[in-house]
């Protein structure tokens, strides 16, 4: 019990003193996972608007795979990415596996079915609502599409915010393409596993605390733009 007290105030003291080790590995991961989500969500927006005001063939059926897509294992889209990129890989030839560049294709991969899906749902039943106007004014796919976006800017917030929650927390992909290289590919949660492996508890607790701060802060932040707290409702 002292070992986990002394633990809690080292990390405490870290967190406090701005520790080398600490910031740089939270910084990487936010470098990372914001380009990993600024990517996605130039992807899954606009598939989750398209999906919403075009009616083809396949469309259910595309819906349906990019919902169960949301629960595909992090660990095999590693494992496809490995081998993608592994020298024998179609693309090996670029050197990009135990890279950040690998670490970022792994979490667009990972976020874009979960950022689409929600995005699909929101713009859904915005686009019941706009429907009829926009078809009386003639307007074109592509200002369909960017109207729908527009109007819907909140709820897509909200969905790629939920992508960086998904994304930040990832550690079986990142750990198979990244490799948990110290000073190149190491992040938060790979970090945490490495050294609560070597038992330096400290610096895992510290990792912890700011991975929990950004799961709390990214959480405040989807109840703020949702505003399901206003005056006057439930």
């Amino acid at each position: 019990m002292s070992d986990l007290w002394n633990g809690l105030y080292q990390a405490f003291w870290m967190v406090v003193t701005l520790d080398t080790d600490l910031v740089e590995i939270t910084l990487r991961s936010l470098r990372v996972t914001l380009s990993a989500l600024l990517i996605a969500s130039l992807i899954a927006l606009p598939l989750a608007a398209f999906l919403s005001v075009r009616r083809f063939r396949f469309r259910r059926a595309t819906i349906a795979v990019m919902n169960a897509l949301m629960g595909l294992p992090p660990v095999v889209v590693g494992l496809l990415v490995y081998i993608v990129l592994s020298r024998s890989g179609p693309f090996g030839v670029f050197g990009l596996l135990f890279t950040p560049t690998a670490m970022i294709i792994a979490q667009v991969i990972i976020i874009v079915p979960l950022i689409a899906s929600i995005a699909h749902q929101s713009l859904r039943e915005l686009w019941s609502d706009y429907h009829d106007l926009l078809i009386s004014m003639n307007a074109t796919q592509s200002q369909r599409v960017r109207a729908i976006l527009w109007d819907g800017r909140r709820a897509l917030l909200t969905a790629a915010l939920a992508g960086f929650g998904r994304a930040i927390g990832e550690v079986g992909a990142i750990m198979v393409v990244g490799g948990n290289i110290d000073h190149v590919t190491r992040v938060l949660t790979t970090a945490i596993a490495l050294e609560t492996g070597k038992g330096d508890f400290a610096l895992a607790l510290s990792l912890g605390f700011v991975l929990i701060a950004m799961a709390i802060a990214v959480n405040i932040a989807i109840h703020w733009l949702t505003r399901t707290e206003q005056e006057g409702r439930w």
